[in-house]
């Protein structure tokens, strides 16, 4: 580890840290970085004004944990308990407050940024505002941030959930689309909306509504796996078994703690990979290991070792394509795209998020539409490897491109470099770079999202 001008120009800049939520193919290079350990708190809430200074590194679980005493909280959360807030908002995050609060840096006021250049400038709406548009999706390519304060938001103590189960595709895309469009289902507002997919004929919306009514609530951090209960019912629920309200609803109620980090236990359903969800094994699993950290550090060690790998050929098997991944598209191309991701990869089950920009101006370097609905679509999983290098990649990116829509950075990528600026920014992130990173002390967007480095 070391200071900026410690690293030697002819090294490549990077930050040395514990942990990573990116899962693109890299190599290792100078073990040296930039120390990270003093920007890892959460500096100071004001809940007059409603806003948080965070440093860039604080993680999510932190922040949470600091703004709920409060009865505040980010105004969207990432599902993943380490990401940090510096990560997702050079690195894009949603959530399911998407479709009312668009993406992570869209509440950000002001942000401290670590340039390439060596400076530390204050980026704002109005100060350096083209370094602060084109932040976003920039993956610490033209700085790192320090220091950010954000909007924070009311939240109440508990999370009443709907899972609405869908027979067709069209059916719940109209649904969604009713729901963003009108902020509410049954009559009722909704604050929360993300869905999951099993099958084309078997899908859920997943309706969330704050409330500070006292009651029993669902505990999804031992035994009981928050996914399976949106298809078969809150088994996790104390003192009942969840409850059926209509064919094919299922309610349910968490904390506002517990809503937050749902996915987090079981790493969404990835957790299956490693045998967590067995009942045996799950039983003897320590609590404090059912989350998405530790099976991240799991799948690190597999690609160190080629494990999966390895187990395939002794089954006489092929190995497999890591297909870990999250697009975009507008949503009246949602149901055209999981027509075509059911029926060619074999992969479910899919998780659906929808979102809305809050800010009418756009950026630059993830250029969606504003006033527009786009949904999220992540699939992680793998499948037996095809005639090309990342042949099932390929296609997705070409299948997302078709429609309009964007593929996230943080995995493996096959773009050509006239593909590649013409999805994420181009021209306007090559003026940007050479204004705040002048002697290519960082990586080029490309050559980190895409190259083998």
């Amino acid at each position: 580890m070391g200071s900026y001008r410690s690293i030697p120009a002819t090294s490549a800049v990077r930050l040395a840290k514990p942990t990573s939520n990116l899962f693109r193919a890299r190599t290792k290079r100078d073990a040296r970085g930039l120390d990270t350990s003093g920007l890892t708190g959460v500096l100071g809430v004001d809940p007059e004004t409603r806003t948080a200074d965070v440093a860039g590194m604080c993680t999510y679980e932190d922040l949470v944990a600091t703004t709920l005493p409060y009865g505040l909280s980010p105004l969207v959360v990432p599902q993943l308990k380490t990401i940090t807030l510096g990560g997702a908002v050079s690195g894009l995050g949603i959530e399911s407050a998407s479709f009312r609060n668009g993406l992570p840096h869209e509440s950000v006021l002001e942000m401290d940024i670590l340039t390439g250049a060596g400076e530390l400038l204050t980026a704002s709406r109005t100060q350096h505002s083209d370094l602060f548009r084109a932040f976003p999706n920039s993956y610490g390519t033209l700085g790192y941030s320090t220091r950010l304060r954000i909007e924070l938001e009311p939240v109440a103590p508990f999370v009443a959930l709907r899972h609405v189960r869908f027979h067709s595709l069209s059916e719940m895309v109209a649904a969604m689309e009713r729901i963003v469009d009108t902020g509410g289902h049954g009559g009722i507002p909704v604050d929360y909306l993300d869905g999951v997919v099993f099958s084309a004929d078997e899908s859920y919306l997943c309706v969330g509504r704050r409330t500070t009514t006292p009651g029993p609530v669902s505990d999804y951090t031992g035994k009981s796996i928050y996914y399976r209960s949106i298809q078969h019912g809150s088994a996790g629920l104390q003192g009942t078994a969840g409850s059926a309200s209509a064919e094919g609803v299922k309610d349910d109620r968490l904390t506002i703690h517990d809503y937050f980090w749902r996915w987090d236990t079981d790493w969404f359903w990835c957790s299956r990979v490693f045998g967590v969800q067995n009942p045996r094994l799950r039983r003897w699993w320590p609590r404090r290991y059912l989350r998405s950290s530790v099976y991240s550090k799991l799948v690190a060690i597999d690609r160190r070792f080629s494990i999966a790998d390895r187990i395939e050929a002794r089954n006489g098997r092929p190995p497999r394509e890591r297909v870990v991944q999250d697009i975009e598209v507008p949503i009246e191309r949602t149901r055209d795209f999981l027509e075509w991701f059911l029926d060619t990869v074999p992969i479910t089950p899919i998780w659906l998020c929808p979102l809305r920009l809050r800010d009418h101006d756009g950026w630059p370097l993830y250029p969606i539409r504003p006033d527009h609905t786009y949904v999220n679509i992540g699939f992680w999983s793998s499948v037996p490897v095809g005639a090309t290098e990342g042949m099932t990649n390929r296609a997705i990116e070409a299948k997302a491109s078709e429609l309009t829509g964007h593929k996230s950075l943080y995995s493996d990528s096959f773009y050509t470099r006239e593909e590649f600026d013409d999805l994420y920014g181009g021209e306007a992130y090559n003026t940007v770079k050479k204004t705040y990173d002048p002697d290519l002390r960082l990586l080029d967007l490309y050559a980190k999202a895409v190259q083998r480095r």
